[in-house]
């Protein structure tokens, strides 16, 4: 078994006014960097994790590095936690987007199983490129604890994978910004123990 504690980056401008962020390597801001501490200190306090993965964008970077210093681990880029390829709806907000692709944005929002993203990638091929990475990290790891950081749209996929519901359910979903979430891996298989769990935020 292998105890996963998922966690989403700190906040980014681009998450308080919202627009597509994707690959975008847009930066924490000053309250995505206080959450990122306070995650730090949450996870420290209760639990030992062996390795610390993430997303090699920097606003997960250093979310990371603000946990990994609390246990003295390297910080693990891995190209399989990126935040998903919004292609030419990145950068743009939903509103601009719309001026341009009104259909596909009306599925992204109310049939994201189908959506498809001009330039991007659908939500099928993320969560393939999602459950692949847990499942090579749950084999690397077996009996330990382990730190994902990731993004909005791959941590709600890896969830859905985790509880086994389909790409339709995707905005049933919800993650804050440095929600922890924890669950386990055994032998393929996965029990959620904790959802979007952002208590530590609350003093912020």
């Amino acid at each position: 078994m292998t105890l996963f504690i998922l966690v989403r980056h700190g906040q980014t401008e681009w998450n308080r006014n919202e627009r597509f962020r994707g690959r975008a390597d847009i930066p924490l801001n000053e309250t995505g960097l206080a959450q990122a501490e306070a995650t730090g200190r949450r996870v420290a306090a209760e639990w030992q994790p062996v390795a610390i993965y993430t997303s090699p964008l920097s606003r997960s970077v250093k979310t990371a590095e603000a946990i990994a210093k609390h246990f003295g681990l390297p910080v693990q880029l891995h190209p399989g936690l990126a935040d998903i390829d919004y292609g030419e709806w990145q950068g743009l907000s939903p509103e601009e987007a719309r001026q341009r692709w009104p259909d596909e944005i009306d599925a992204w929002y109310n049939r994201p199983q189908q959506a498809r993203i001009p330039g991007g990638e659908t939500l099928e091929d993320l969560r393939a490129r999602a459950m692949q990475t847990v499942n090579e990290l749950a084999d690397r790891h077996p009996g330990e604890t382990i730190v994902l950081v990731g993004h909005t749209v791959i941590n709600r996929i890896v969830l859905l994978g985790v509880l086994g519901l389909g790409n339709e359910r995707f905005w049933r979903i919800k993650q804050d910004t440095c929600a922890i979430n924890v669950f386990e891996a055994d032998a393929g298989d996965f029990t959620l123990i904790s959802l979007n769990d952002t208590c530590h935020l609350h003093a912020q």
